[in-house]
């Protein structure tokens, strides 16, 4: 864009000019553009074309003319040469300073456009967002026209991706006015769609809006797509409020072209979290995406927006059901929901969603918009329903149908007067229930449920038709539509409602479980768990009498008396329970409200009870059904036995038959209900009666066991009753009553003989029993029977011995004789060793009526369903107050029952509940217990309450949970019976056995059988038997020779029995509580502290206790807590540190929870101890107690970082709170041996870093060096294991060491030591540094030493030039680390630290520790992997530092390179590759460095360090060539100085830099000494003399070298016969020694021609070098030197070498005969060729024949053609060609090699050749 200088340059020019004069101007203007060319044309109009704009202002018509005619000029010649650019940036400034000027901004706005088009990609990209600016305050054409020229160049440009650049342009461009006009096109562009039909809008748009973005112009699907991806990244990249931009996202998400949908998808689901859905603006504008506008008049339409299309829409409806909003848009939610259903163009997705989002506004519409949408949406919802068939298997129309039947069930719910009226909506559901598919049932259940609470309040003629649909559904097939139909029952009418029960009375016998539990919840709410809470409750039942006519009117049959005793049931079982269940109760309701009124209507209606009952004794009624129907018939003869008696004494015929009844409670039953009816009985049919039941006693053969039970009951029952008449049955009836059933007793099995005792002690309870007249004499019923009862009650028969022991204490109530009675004692006293509850109860009954005074009645016990006293007191647990306050009277004397009291009193206070066996105290517990409740009202029991109560609180202690559980309730029994002293008395007892201060009054005594422990408590004695009696104990100490161990165990019996009394005076203290009220008060401050710990105590029993006492005796627990917060922290924190671990693990447990919230001025002086004690539990022996530490440790983890949190917490208290907590968990915490400790304490220092902030600083020195000594102690030891052992499993060292750092590094530790950095300061160096140096020194572990360099690097970098005072000192420390550090990694580690640290030191410093770095390159191993390390880091971390000490550096580098262990050497090499750009300019460049440094390595008296040097030399050599001559004499003098002597291993290494020297300076050196060449050559063949063969193979190397590169004819003569010695010898040797090898027999042979291939080599630079003449004199020997090594005890190798040779002797000789003058010597040349062709071939031809190698064959062939064409060259053939042609011909035939084959091939034609011509010239 133009700087506002060239922008004014316009005005400038134009201003103070007259029309006139701009006329002129505008037409020289118009001339030099006619005459410009095209080449020109652009520069020209970037003056041109806005100067001749900006002249139409002001307005004047020449100029206008004359402007307008240039512009035409200009459009005819740009317009088809796109090529030529116009100024786009001058006519955009011109466009927006022209406010004035209308005319000018048109045509600027018009070229703007055109220049656009021209413009190159960066101009487009940069100016594009300019257009943005202010876009909103342009005219609404001029906004069109540059909105598409900005979208063009998105989609040219910003399809793919968005530079930062740019976003940043459009994030800059414009305020939220403009960008929401630029969303508007973008929204509108995406929307848009090509269309086939020219006058038809793309969906989502208007006409308008569609011209707007087309420009009326076609746009392309290429074009579209990507204009639409570019207007997504660009909006993504403004990062725009989500509420503006998820319009545009919905809709790309929608469009036709995959990848935009991908791409607004993506968008979509990245906003979907931020975007708010309750914005008012943004649901308007889906809406209208949605619904478009409606066409009303007001509209234009043109301007008219259609909706969107089926994809959009769909999306839309998914957002829809996410806000509130929408579904309170009314009347637009209306219009969605209506279109979705009904609309032109719905699919059945929409119709699905549509049902969905009413789902949802019915859900969460107010009330105010369900009002009026309420109904109509109702409508539509029943008309959809009905345009569905019931077989639609599609899935999206199933979906659709549950939705409108969910929506039915919530509109129910929020607006219940729409259906109230009618109950057709009703009827259609649960028809729907019975004929829809089975996966829709569970949502119309659901609906028609919801549907059941608007019909309550209904109109009565609307219940009438409810009342008959229910009935109906309650009897069809399908279950759904019963569960309804009783559903509706239960929540539409109350418990009074006739019909409804009668449902739910039918559901009962539902075979489906859920409608049968909601029938019976119907019926009977108050049942939970068969726990009656019917008094809480209050439930109103109907009347008897409107509840039966009902079930009459449904069953008429029930008043059908021939039904009585039919077989046929009227209803099923199950339903016929529940109602006689439910009748009993309608039944005992008018009982209470009539109070026992038997008027006529009543009895009325009991009849016909009893009508309904006997039906129900039908043959085919279940077991449970006759138990309840005669037990009902029991009920009712309780309340009214009259009505019952006259009723059924015409109806024992009838019940006879059930005597024999397979259940024993319809047995039972039966029995009583006979018994009541015989009061009715004249005297002489109640006789006849009992004499039938005799005889069916004692008939033979005996009845089957039930007909005998049923019998013996009805005997018993009758006979009782009969007693309680005026006129009694004759004497002689009873004693023949009484013999019968004292015969059965000694006679029958157990359970007969209970019911026979039963029956007696029935016939007890009303008189005195009469003596039995045996053999003439009268004896008393119990003496006659003891023995046998003794044995009965020493039986294994529970409910026989129950039964007996209870008729026992029947049979004593009406008896005068005290000698009758102490039998009666003797038996129940005998059962005090049982271990059976329930007899133990049974006993507790009897002895209470024989004691007096019980709250039962002999006709409760006859003629109602009376069971036992322990059943009623739900086995003594229950409240006092429960029982019955009418009693049973005695007949009995006053003084002699006063001696059977005296009796029990002594026998339980005397010898059961102090005895030393737990039976007898347990029994002693039941039966006092049972005296004190049932007889607690009783004179005497009131004088014994004192001593009741001592007993009770003694038996708290007991072990046994019964006798415990007892004894506390025995204790709020005789709390409640006692005065206000004893009620004091009582509860300062029971706070000093709670608080430990309280003290046993009364010891027991222990004897050899005593029980101390449980059995198997402490385990077994050494015979092997469990330990539990004090017999055991004493043998056991005596055994262990320590007879004071008794006292121990004592000790700890002592202990238990504390704890078992503490948990029995929690149950009887959480009764007495309630009672005790403001007596407790005084004792609340001791008891607090300790009840509060007793709820977390292990033993489950003793927690449920103390928490009974906690809420009885404690109103507002937190109020209690706080104010006595202190008391208890002491408490538990004293309690934590307790020899009994119960106390230390509940102690620890309370502290978890009561330190929870507190503040800090709360916990600030315990703050310390809690951290100590939780340290401690962690530790502690016992597990449990352990688990409880972790426990308390995460607590005061919680409350610790909250207090140090200043976000939370005030700045002063969180710093005193770091002051206390953190030098205790670095020093105790982290230092500690206990592993849950440290990482416990880790784990708190670590997140406390967090938050610190510089509150850290004062704590730095020693949380640094705690986090770094921790990474190794802390490291699980199994990694150090696994180190030592890695060798032996293949692992390698340095992995396993990178493998402990990089866990290390993930630890909480590393975590902590970087935010350590980030706090560290320029005065916390000064503490930190000299701790960290120190452990440099100290530090053990591998994590350490490479955390603390790691430390020393950050601190450097983070505090910079601060670090510089500690350079010296950390320098040296680390260096040395370095250099002793034996692992890798550490090494690696300290060495990155000292370069780190490098950067900031002293020059002097910087040098002396590169020269030390630079001199352990010559050290051990050790020593040149620390100087590689630490260079390589150097080159890294300090490159600008060392760039200054390349010449002692890269000498080092250059050397150590050829170290012999390559682990080494490749660090070296690895340095020098990545530091040395070009290798041949740096070592020219610091030559003289290096070879010093190399002369001084050969000249060493290592050997190591001459070998490494030799290396470099050959190295340098071979790098720079010749560029070494100026060094070479340093180097040579000391090779030759180093080549004499002894030999060494590696000294091969000296010839081959020698050889390599020579190579790159030979010139040099013969140049500087003429002899030196012959003084190397010297060295080198007394060098090949050696015997060592690697040494001596160098050396033949070597000498080849020097040969070639001297190129000295002089030295065939010296080289060549000592090499022909050499070889002379060698083959004398091998002879000798093959010849010994023979004679000796010797299996193995040596290989003595090791080097000679390199002996032959030489031998062949010999030749390369020597004159003709020369080789001329040595014809024989080399002639003879080949035959030798041409023979068989030569490798293959070296007979190629040979070949070699030969060819280059023979190019040699040929070379020579070309031009030759010389006769002789041409002569000398023909004769050694023959020779050489003679003797040579034929080992040549031998070999091809004999080695089977192809490169054999090949060399030989080779060598073969070069003699041959010797031979041709001197034009001769020696004698015996012939021979010769045919072993070639011999051997060609055989050879399988094609090149050999082919060379051979040439042989013979130059043979044949030369033997034709041979002829000839013969």
């Amino acid at each position: 864009m133009a700087d506002s200088s060239s922008s004014s340059s316009w005005s400038c020019m134009l201003s103070g000019k007259s029309d006139d004069e701009k006329e002129e101007l505008l037409d020289r203007m118009l001339t030099r553009l006619a005459l410009c060319d095209d080449s020109k044309l652009q520069d020209l109009l970037t003056k041109l074309l806005p100067l001749s704009i900006a002249s139409l202002s002001p307005p004047s018509t020449l100029i206008r003319n004359k402007v307008l005619e240039i512009l035409s000029h200009v459009n005819k010649r740009v317009k088809h040469q796109h090529d030529i650019g116009l100024p786009l940036s001058d006519l955009w400034q011109l466009y927006m300073e022209s406010n004035d000027s209308s005319m000018v901004r048109n045509f600027c706005i018009m070229y703007v456009e055109m220049a656009v088009e021209r413009a190159r990609k960066e101009d487009k990209e940069n100016m594009a967002p300019n257009f943005l600016a202010n876009i909103s305050k342009l005219p609404l054409q001029h906004q069109d026209i540059l909105l598409r020229v900005i979208t063009k160049v998105i989609g040219e440009c910003h399809s793919a991706k968005v530079s930062d650049e740019v976003a940043v342009k459009y994030k800059r461009s414009g305020d939220l006015p403009d960008h929401k006009i630029f969303l508007e096109f973008c929204l509108h562009t995406v929307l848009y769609q090509p269309t086939s039909q020219s006058s038809t809008c793309p969906a989502g748009l208007s006409i308008a809006q569609c011209d707007r973005v087309t420009g009326k112009r076609q746009l392309t699907s290429d074009y579209l797509r990507n204009v639409k991806l570019g207007i997504l990244n660009i909006v993504q990249a403004m990062e725009l409020p989500t509420e503006l931009v998820y319009p545009l996202y919905v809709a790309a998400s929608s469009d036709c072209q995959e990848s935009i949908v991908k791409r607004g998808e993506e968008l979509q689901k990245k906003n979907a979290s931020g975007v708010n859905l309750e914005d008012a603006d943004l649901v308007s504008k889906l809406f209208v995406l949605f619904n478009g506008t409606p066409g009303t008049d007001q509209i234009p339409p043109e301007s008219r927006v259609s909706p969107g299309n089926p994809s959009l829409r769909a999306k839309l409806m998914s957002i829809f059901c996410r806000s509130i909003t929408a579904a309170n848009s009314f009347p637009l939610t209306l219009q969605c929901i209506f279109g979705c259903i009904y609309g032109s163009n719905t699919t059945s997705r929409l119709k699905q969603l549509g049902m969905e989002f009413t789902v949802w506004v019915f859900k969460h519409g107010t009330m105010d918009q369900l009002r009026l949408m309420g109904p109509v949406i109702l409508t539509g919802i029943l008309k959809s329903l009905d345009g569905f068939s019931a077989s639609e298997s599609d899935v999206v129309a199933r979906e659709t149908k549950a939705f409108a039947f969910q929506a039915i069930g919530l509109l129910a719910k929020r607006m219940p007067q729409l259906f109230r009226d009618k109950v057709d909506v009703a009827s259609r559901l649960f028809y729907s229930l019975q004929s829809e598919a089975q996966f829709l049932r569970l949502t119309i259940q659901e609906a028609t449920n919801s549907l059941a609470f608007a019909y309550k309040g209904a109109p009565q003629n609307v219940l009438n038709d409810l009342e008959a649909l229910l009935l109906r559904s309650s009897q069809v097939a399908e279950s759904e539509v019963r569960f309804c139909a009783v559903r509706w029952a239960t929540l539409l009418f109350d418990m009074q409602h006739c019909p409804s029960r009668f449902i739910c009375m039918l559901g009962a016998a539902d075979p489906k479980l859920d409608i049968r539990e909601i029938a019976l919840e119907g019926l009977f709410p108050d049942e939970d768990l068969r726990k009656a809470v019917s008094k809480s409750l209050n439930l109103k039942y109907p009347k008897l009498s409107d509840m039966l006519d009902y079930i009459i009117q449904q069953q008429p049959a029930v008043l059908d008396s021939a039904s009585m005793g039919g077989s046929k049931l009227l209803f099923p079982s199950k339903s016929y329970v529940a109602m006689i269940k439910f009748l009993l109760r309608c039944f005992e309701a008018d009982m209470k409200q009539n109070n026992l009124v038997e008027g006529s209507h009543y009895s009325a209606a009991v009849e016909k009870l009893c009508l309904l009952l006997e039906c129900a004794m039908a043959y085919e009624g279940s077991v449970d059904l006759h138990a309840n129907a005669s037990k009902a018939l029991i009920s009712v003869g309780s309340h009214m036995p009259q009505v019952i008696a006259s009723r059924y004494v015409d109806k024992v015929k009838w019940m006879k038959q059930f005597w024999g009844h397979i259940d024993f409670d319809t047995r039972e039953s039966i029995s009583r209900l006979i018994g009541i009816a015989s009061c009715s009985l004249p005297l002489h049919s109640l006789s006849d009666l009992i004499v039938e039941l005799i005889a069916l006693v004692c008939t033979t053969p005996k009845l089957r066991f039930e007909m005998q039970h049923g019998v013996l009951c009805t005997l018993g029952y009758v006979t009782a009753n009969s007693m309680s008449k005026t006129v009694s049955i004759p004497e002689a009836l009873l004693q023949s009553t009484l013999k019968c059933l004292v015969d059965v007793v000694n006679s029958e099995t157990a359970t007969l003989a209970s019911f026979a005792m039963q029956a007696l002690g029935h016939v007890g309870l009303c008189i005195p029993l009469p003596l039995l007249l045996v053999d003439s004499s009268s004896v008393p019923i119990l003496a006659v029977l003891r023995e046998k009862l003794s044995k009965l009650l020493a039986g294994d028969d529970v409910k026989a011995v129950q039964r007996i022991v209870i008729s026992l204490g029947h049979l004593c109530v009406k008896e005068l004789s005290s000698s009758h009675v102490n039998i009666a004692l003797d038996l129940i006293f005998s059962l005090s060793q049982s271990k059976v509850e329930d007899i133990l109860f049974a006993a507790g009954e009897a002895l209470s009526f024989i004691w007096g005074g019980v709250p039962v009645t002999a006709d409760m016990i006859l003629k109602s369903n009376y069971t036992s006293l322990s059943m009623s007191s739900n086995f003594l647990m229950g409240d006092v107050s429960s029982t019955s306050s009418s009693c049973l009277e005695s007949e009995a004397n006053e003084e002699g029952h006063g001696t059977v009291r005296d009796a029990v009193t002594r026998k339980l206070f005397d010898d059961l509940l102090y005895s030393s066996r737990k039976q007898e105290r347990c029994a002693g517990t039941v039966w006092l217990l049972s005296l004190t409740m049932y007889c607690g009202q009783h004179q005497a029991i009131q004088k014994l309450l004192p001593d009741i109560q001592e007993a009770f609180s003694h038996l708290l202690a007991e072990q046994n949970e019964l006798t415990q559980e007892l004894a506390s309730q025995g204790l709020s029994v005789v709390y409640e019976l006692g005065d206000a002293s004893m009620k004091k008395n009582l509860v300062n007892a029971l706070v000093g056995t709670l608080t430990g201060s309280g003290k046993r009054k009364r010891a027991v005594k222990l004897v050899d059988d005593s029980e101390v422990f449980q059995e198997g408590t402490i385990g077994e004695s050494p015979s092997g038997g469990k330990l539990s009696t004090y017999k055991e104990l004493c043998n056991l100490a005596n055994e262990m020779g320590q007879p004071d161990m008794i006292y121990k165990f004592m000790d700890l019996a002592n202990y238990q029995a504390s704890l078992n009394s503490k948990r029995g005076a929690a149950f009887g203290f959480s009764k007495i509580a309630k009672h005790a009220g403001d007596a407790l008060q005084p004792h609340l401050h001791a008891l607090v502290p300790r009840l509060l710990r007793y709820q977390y105590d292990p033993d489950k029993n003793v927690q449920d206790a103390m928490t009974h006492i906690w809420r009885s005796l404690i109103p507002d627990s937190k109020k209690t807590i706080d104010e006595h917060f202190d008391l208890i922290m002491d408490d538990l924190l004293t309690q934590s540190g307790s020899r009994l671990w119960r106390s230390r693990e509940a102690s620890c447990l309370a502290l978890s929870d009561v330190i929870q919230g507190r503040k800090f001025d709360q916990v600030e002086k315990h703050l310390k101890r809690l951290w100590t004690t939780a340290f401690r539990a962690m530790d502690d022996i016992k597990e449990s107690v352990r688990n409880s530490g972790d426990r308390l440790c995460r607590a005061i983890t919680a409350l610790t970082l909250r207090l140090c949190d200043v976000s939370l917490t005030q700045v002063s208290e969180a710093t005193k709170t770091m002051e206390i907590v953190f030098p205790l968990l670095l020093s105790e915490g982290i230092m500690s041996k206990v592993e849950s400790i440290r990482k416990a304490s880790i784990g708190v220092v670590t997140k406390l870093t967090k938050g610190a902030g510089i509150a850290l600083r004062p704590h730095l020195p020693d949380l640094v060096c705690c986090m770094l000594e921790s990474l190794s102690s802390l490291e699980d030891q199994g990694l150090n294991y696994v180190e030592l052992h890695a060798a032996n499993v293949g692992i390698q060292t340095e992995k396993l060491e990178n493998l402990r750092i990089s866990i290390a590094k993930g630890s909480p530790m590393w975590e902590t030591l970087d935010r350590c950095i980030d706090v560290i300061d320029s005065q916390s160096v000064e503490l930190v540094v000299p701790r960290v140096a120190q452990l440099v020194r100290v530090g053990v572990g591998l994590n350490t030493r490479v955390g603390v360099a790691n430390f020393i690097s950050l601190l450097a970098q983070k505090v910079g030039v601060n670090i510089k005072p500690f350079t010296a000192v950390l320098l040296r420390l680390l260096f040395q680390a370095v250099k002793e550090e034996k692992s890798s990694t550490s090494k690696r580690a300290f060495a990155n630290a000292c370069a780190t640290v490098l950067k900031y030191a002293t020059p002097s410093q910087a040098q002396k520790l590169i020269e030390d770095t630079a001199a352990l390159h010559v050290g051990d191993r050790n020593e040149q992997i620390a100087c590689a390390v630490l260079l390589k880091c150097y080159f890294s971390s300090a490159a600008d530092v060392v760039g200054g000490y390349n010449d002692v550096i890269v000498p080092v580098m250059f050397i150590s390179r050829f170290e012999d262990e390559k682990s080494v050497s490749n660090l070296y090499e690895e340095m020098w590759e990545e530091n040395m750009s070009s290798e041949r300019v740096t070592l020219q460049l610091y030559l003289g460095e290096i070879v010093e440094l190399i002369s001084g390595g050969i000249m060493s008296s290592s050997w190591s360090s001459k070998r490494k040097a030799a290396q470099a030399v050959s190295k340098l050599c071979d790098t720079l060539g010749e560029v070494v001559s100026s060094q070479y004499h340093v180097l040579l003098s000391a090779l030759l100085k180093e080549i004499p002597g002894r030999l060494w291993e590696g000294k091969d290494a000296v010839l081959c830099a020698l050889s390599a020297l020579c190579m790159s300076c030979h010139k040099a050196i013969s140049a500087a000494d003429p002899d030196a060449p012959d003084t190397i050559l010297s060295l080198i063949l007394s060098a090949c003399t050696k015997k060592t063969k690697k040494y001596r193979e160098a050396a033949f190397s070597c000498l080849e070298q020097v040969l070639k590169a001297f190129d000295n004819p002089d030295f065939f003569n010296k080289a060549f016969p000592q090499l022909f010695d050499m070889c002379s010898l060698q083959t004398n040797t091998t002879g000798q020694k093959n010849l010994s090898i023979d004679l000796g027999g010797g299996d193995e042979k040596e290989d003595f021609s090791f080097g000679h291939d390199k002996m032959v080599n030489c031998v062949t630079a010999c030749i390369q070098i020597a004159r003709a003449t020369d080789i001329f004199q040595q014809q024989k020997n080399l002639i003879d030197f080949f035959l030798v090594s041409l023979s068989p005890n030569f490798s293959w190798p070296v007979k190629v070498c040979v070949f070699s040779s030969t060819k280059e002797l023979c190019s040699k000789l040929q070379a020579e005969t070309v031009g030759s003058q010389d006769t002789s010597q041409y002569a000398s040349i023909i004769s050694f060729a023959h020779e050489l062709f003679c003797k040579i071939s034929v080992k040549v031809l031998e070999i091809i024949q004999t080695v089977k190698i192809a490169q054999v064959h090949i060399a030989a062939s080779e060598c073969l053609l070069e003699m041959v064409n010797l031979l041709k060259a001197t034009g001769q053939l020696p004698g015996g060609e012939v021979a010769f042609s045919r072993e070639f011909e011999q051997v060609y035939d055989v050879e399988k090699n094609e090149h050999a084959k082919s060379l051979l091939k040439r042989c013979i034609d130059i043979l044949e050749n030369l033997k034709k011509e041979h002829k000839v010239s013969s």
